[in-house]
């Protein structure tokens, strides 16, 4: 595996089409996946964190919620390689007034201050390291001794139907899609528990819990058609279609979300990964 190819494909995907699009689809996503920030801010109150790292945060979604949750006296520190989207962070925290700090930078390399969080979480943000250990060794420097990690990442695609039905309705009418990489960084890249469990061991971690997470999601009908169209492989493809083709694509394929409908939402299981470690005392 070419780790530095790697890195600059994910630093140039995050920067350009799928950067755009997660920020063209913030408040879709951000209701769609509500479920899994309710249980990291959960999990940051439990643990009285008092600083927080967000890996991968994105749009800001969860690093603004556990900031809120957190009193004045604590900070909450997103991270993420893509500038549209820390861009949408920091505008959404100085909007709603909450002391919530966004820097740009790939988590798997930034010079953090070392141990200064006591939580590191993330909300799908760490499957797109092209050099996992590293990043994970990185991450746990930046930790203070017992600091805790909480991260929820997807299980396999084998498991999570739903988030691959756009590409396979759309594969004969989209040719040229890209097929999704078996290997390396990628939404599905940590669907292996062992695998999981061997970084995050010879990374340093401590105490390492891998546990099945299964969460009902929902978004509404009226999303739908963005959600297909905007995202994922078939959204990359069409990012730079003209709106006839878009919504030729995104009607072609509508019927394959059939089995997900129930009134005006849909409706679907997200098979992840609740992972769970500590920082070792004395770790280097």
């Amino acid at each position: 595996m070419n780790t530095t190819q790697d890195s600059s494909e994910q630093r140039a995907l995050w920067n350009g089409a799928a950067g755009r699009a997660w920020v063209d689809a913030q408040h879709v996503l951000d209701g769609l996946f509500s479920p899994f920030e309710t249980l990291l801010v959960e999990a940051a109150r439990a643990a009285s964190a008092r600083s927080v790292l967000d890996v991968g945060c994105g749009t800001g979604s969860t690093t603004i919620a556990v900031a809120r949750a957190l009193d004045s006296t604590g900070r909450c520190l997103g991270v993420d390689v893509s500038e549209p989207m820390i861009t949408l962070a920091r505008a959404r925290a100085a909007q709603e007034r909450v002391p919530a700090e966004f820097v740009l930078a790939d988590a798997q390399v930034h010079t953090f201050e070392p141990a200064s969080v006591d939580m590191i979480m993330s909300r799908f943000g760490v499957m797109f390291f092209s050099d996992p250990v590293q990043a994970f060794s990185n991450l746990r420097r930046a930790a203070r001794e017992g600091a805790q990690l909480r991260l929820i990442a997807w299980r396999s695609a084998a498991e999570n139907p739903f988030m691959t039905t756009a590409e396979r309705a759309a594969a004969p009418l989209l040719p040229n899609m890209p097929p999704r990489r078996s290997d390396g960084p990628g939404q599905f890249a940590l669907a292996d528990r062992d695998g999981v469990h061997a970084v995050l061991h010879e990374s340093g971690w401590i105490g390492i819990d891998i546990r099945p997470l299964d969460v009902a999601c929902a978004l509404p009908e009226q999303d739908l058609f963005r959600y297909v169209t905007r995202l994922g492989p078939v959204g990359l493809i069409l990012q730079d279609a003209d709106e006839d083709t878009r919504a030729r694509i995104g009607e072609s394929i509508r019927s394959a979300y059939d089995p997900y409908m129930h009134g005006d939402q849909v409706r679907f299981t997200a098979a992840c990964w609740m992972i769970s470690a500590t920082c070792q005392a004395g770790a280097a």
